[in-house]
């Protein structure tokens, strides 16, 4: 790994372990309630007392970060495990299904990825309400065809290795192959993909919350912090960028972690 890759990796190990910390003890790192109010402190700039200033109710900004970090990336962690899994049933069993089956499978696959994932994502939400429930599953939804058509592809490929035939030519049974040597290789390339599908499962559903379809007040979401400080960017600007910072370095981590560990699992330089 180059010097260059090296530090990719040391600042992006590094603000996500920020921001998992934040997210699994941010009584911590908060130094204010996020939900407390305080109309005379309302609309201050960042300060020693309000590292982040505060907002329109005189909340503190800089806990509302810290404890958004946990609504924001546990959604977007559940979205892409929920993705991941679905998809590599899906994809693994259309890998060895019928012709006939599998061809079905994939063209309403191709259908779905015709369209952008947040556009699914935003539809699924319309039908189902708003709610961060809803908005996890929406996100689900939205990823599931990435994940069925690299898990088809590697099922296919890995039924036909040399270490599978070998395995029934001694005689292992056919489910028990599948599940013992083809599954585990097929999860491997999913996992490499998750990576990468975490930062963009983040940003489809702060995204949705901006839109005021996840989380609602006095809920700290990131995406919902980005949009109630919108009306008031030129006034008081630090209600809006510093969740937007937030999301924005969780989600340039992850890629950046996502796509290095693609291109050594690929056996290039990323």
């Amino acid at each position: 790994m180059r010097v260059r890759q090296k530090v990719l990796v040391f600042a992006a190990l590094l603000v996500l372990s920020v921001i998992a910390f934040a997210a699994l003890f941010p009584q911590i790192i908060a130094t204010h309630d996020p939900l407390q109010t305080d109309v005379r402190a309302a609309l201050q700039a960042p300060s020693a007392d309000h590292l982040f200033g505060t907002d329109q109710s005189g909340r503190d900004v800089f806990s509302r970060v810290v404890y958004g970090a946990g609504r924001s990336v546990g959604i977007g962690l559940l979205a892409t495990g929920l993705a991941l899994i679905v998809g590599l049933l899906l994809g693994s069993l259309s890998g060895i299904a019928p012709k006939i089956v599998d061809a079905t499978a994939m063209r309403l696959t191709d259908i779905l990825l015709a369209f952008p994932e947040f556009l699914i994502a935003l539809i699924v939400v319309a039908v189902l309400g708003p709610g961060p429930q809803n908005v996890a599953i929406a996100v689900t939804l939205a990823a599931v065809p990435v994940y069925v058509r690299l898990a088809r592809v590697q099922t296919r490929t890995l039924v036909l290795a040399e270490h599978v035939e070998a395995a029934r030519i001694l005689g292992v049974a056919p489910l028990q192959a599948f599940v013992r040597h083809v599954l585990p290789g097929v999860l491997g390339s999913l996992s490499v993909l998750a990576t990468i599908g975490i930062g963009s499962s983040i940003l489809a559903a702060a995204g949705l919350s901006f839109l005021g379809l996840g989380p609602a007040e006095p809920d700290p979401e990131w995406g919902l912090m980005l949009a109630g400080g919108r009306n008031v960017l030129a006034q008081a600007w630090w209600i809006s960028v510093f969740p937007g910072a937030a999301i924005t370095l969780t989600v340039v981590s992850a890629t950046v972690l996502g796509r290095i560990a693609r291109a050594r699992a690929e056996g290039r330089t990323a």
